[in-house]
């Protein structure tokens, strides 16, 4: 299905893209805002989060339940989340439907009623959802890790906030910082599917923002982090399954080689033939989930591996994983290796493009990115272009014994692994 891309910049800075999808009756709309909990000073830490909760608890003309009502009338499920870069609200729903879609998120997100009592009562349910993620081996897991790997940055903390944070959250700090973050240059629109882009970019042109840009408390500049190379293993006795990240740096989500960085990730641990998945799970029977990820940042990444297993057998799966790493540094991927892997992101691009919600999304995720879209050929062509040589020298480059991170969770009393473990190169 061919990309039929357009975009409009207004004179405010917001960005509004489109991408007509020929022969389809669904279109998604997303609203995706340049600011995520890295953007926020540490007093303020949760509090994009916070408003993302808190736009749904009505506007000046709607209540909570007269949203919810015309979401549900949309026919379709408003979806909203955070991201340390980035805060979203997409839709779907069918085309006629748009310009309502657009009118609803639209009057939320520039006319938010903030009132004190419902901010409170969101207060409430958003340390309820930090207890439920407390409660989540691997959810907790992932803040302790990103605590301990990115130190003293704003990359370290948890997305929601702490409840002492977020008990401040009141009507004017919240209306204060929804002016200076929410605002018309940190916004990109995006929509996909059966759409008309002069309408879109018309609808956008109407918007009032009531403040203009830059009002409101500034904005934590970024930062680029200094990742550590932490080793830790937290005792949690009542948990059947012991939950483990073992990390490295990685590059980042600008860098040229972010191309043959996917691919390594995918033949270490990305489906049911990669090597983790046949010698953990299939082999030894050590693991129902295994997996790696390349986690990319605008300015940094992490190459990630995350596994559950019995208590018992954790230093085992540990020795599997860092063996893996071993062998890709010293002796790199083999041809065949590399032809799957191509095969497998070529088909997930292309089936991918089928889906008007992926779509929109990558329209904001290019923008934010690279200031431009790069067309599914250059993508393909740039996949294709990856080496052998390219893969082996990134794991020589990250895979290195000094910059190894180790996370465990669960009933480990007994565990003791030291970095002398984690020798690779």
């Amino acid at each position: 299905m061919k990309e039929d891309i357009r975009e409009t910049r207004l004179a405010n800075g917001l960005t509004v893209l489109t991408d007509r999808m020929e022969g389809v009756r669904s279109a998604t709309l997303g609203f995706f805002f340049r600011v995520g909990s890295r953007s926020e000073p540490a007093e303020l830490g949760g509090i994009s989060h916070f408003i993302e909760h808190a736009v749904f608890k009505g506007t000046s003309k709607r209540s909570a339940i007269e949203i919810a009502r015309e979401q549900d009338r949309l026919g379709g499920n408003l979806d909203a989340f955070t991201t340390h870069e980035e805060t979203g609200f997409a839709i779907k729903v069918i085309d006629d439907q748009l310009p309502a879609a657009f009118g609803l998120i639209a009057e939320m997100l520039t006319d938010p009623r903030f009132d004190e009592a419902d901010l409170e009562s969101e207060q409430r349910v958003i340390i309820e959802e930090m207890k439920m993620i407390d409660d989540s081996p691997e959810e907790y897991l992932g803040d302790i890790f990103h605590r301990e790997f990115f130190p003293g940055h704003s990359l370290g903390l948890s997305i929601a906030g702490t409840p002492e944070t977020v008990r401040t959250f009141g009507s004017n700090v919240t209306r204060a910082y929804h002016a200076a973050a929410f605002a018309p240059k940190n916004l990109v629109i995006a929509a996909a599917g059966n759409v008309e882009h002069d309408a879109i970019a018309e609808l956008a042109g109407r918007l009032d923002f009531r403040l203009p840009n830059g009002s409101g408390p500034a904005l934590v500049p970024l930062a680029s982090p200094q990742m550590a190379a932490p080793i830790v293993i937290e005792h949690k006795p009542e948990l059947e399954q012991a939950h483990l990240i073992i990390a490295t740096p990685f590059v980042d989500a600008r860098d040229e080689r972010r191309y043959a960085a996917d691919l390594l990730a995918n033949a270490i641990g990305g489906g049911t033939s990669s090597r983790l998945w046949q010698k953990v799970r299939e082999e030894r029977g050590l693991a129902y989930s295994v997996g790696a990820s390349a986690l990319l940042f605008s300015d940094c990444g992490m190459f990630m591996v995350s596994a559950a297993t019995s208590p018992e057998q954790v230093e085992e799966v540990v020795d599997i994983v860092l063996d893996e790493m071993r062998w890709i540094a010293r002796n790199g991927v083999s041809a065949d290796e590399i032809r799957l892997m191509k095969d497998q992101t070529r088909a997930s691009i292309l089936l991918g493009l089928e889906d008007s919600a992926g779509r929109a999304g990558s329209l904001a995720s290019m923008e934010m990115l690279h200031g431009r879209q790069i067309p599914v050929e250059e993508t393909l062509e740039k996949v294709e272009a990856v080496t052998e040589e390219d893969v082996k020298g990134l794991a020589e480059a990250f895979f290195k014994t000094e910059r190894i991170a180790l996370a465990a969770l669960g009933d480990l009393s007994g565990v003791a692994i030291t970095r002398d473990r984690f020798l690779l190169d």
